[in-house]
């Protein structure tokens, strides 16, 4: 059966009528409201941006099930090839599997993989909804996935939206995501003396520079390669 086909939606249809409209009780014409036409086109852009969000958030759910297949068929065959043993026949100490989920403790592949859905998710959706304009007082970093604490708590942050925005967390799941985890972010990540501190303050002038750690060290240096640090396993 074929579909019919539509005529694309014209912006005149989002817009007031300038023709006047004539009152049937009275038989006067009526001048249009001149703020109908704004009001419509607001609440169009309203729903593009939801059906964006709902869209992305789908998108991002999807990407995080084939993640998690993989993760799966990757331990099944880890648990499939045989241990490898020493000469004596005594089988050599292996390193344990990390349950972590933080995305320090994912092995390379895995990190480049959940990066780059980090990515997606920060660029299509938190900085167009929450980023506020540079400043001295806000500064940001375009090239983020470069400072390893912008990217461990931006991370943390996209796993408690997951999380805080499924049907499953309740009506109030959206505003304590909101207060407990985008609010506390953003107000590290943004201060003055945060990890985007030597970066851009002016959006004219971008800069990017990562900060000296404690041990004189930039703080890249100081956080240990993906996948070769065990952390402590969710409870």
């Amino acid at each position: 059966m074929t579909e019919p086909d539509f005529e694309p939606l014209s912006p005149g249809l989002l817009t007031a009528d300038t023709d006047t409209d004539t009152d049937t009780d009275t038989g006067t014409d009526v001048a249009p409201d001149p703020g109908a036409g704004s009001v419509a086109t607001e609440e169009v852009a309203t729903e593009e941006l939801w059906a964006i969000i709902d869209r992305l958030t789908r998108e991002l759910l999807a990407q995080r099930q084939v993640l998690d297949h993989l993760s799966v068929a990757n331990e099944d065959s880890d648990d499939a090839a045989p241990e490898p043993s020493s000469a004596d026949g005594a089988g050599s100490e292996t390193k344990p599997k990390t349950t972590s989920i933080c995305i320090l403790a994912f092995d390379p592949p895995q990190y480049t993989a959940e990066l780059a859905a980090l990515r997606m998710w920060v660029e299509d959706l938190l900085l167009p909804v929450y980023g506020r304009e540079i400043s001295t007082n806000r500064p940001w970093c375009a090239r983020w996935q470069e400072h390893p604490e912008a990217v461990v708590r931006l991370h943390g942050l996209w796993l408690a939206f997951q999380q805080l925005t499924d049907a499953e967390a309740g009506l109030t799941g959206p505003a304590t995501w909101h207060r407990d985890h985008l609010d506390p972010t953003l107000a590290q990540l943004r201060d003055p003396g945060g990890p985007f501190g030597a970066c851009t303050t002016n959006a004219a002038r971008p800069n990017h520079r990562l900060l000296t750690g404690p041990a004189g060290a930039p703080v890249a240096a100081l956080v240990p390669t993906p996948g070769l640090v065990d952390l402590p396993s969710a409870a």
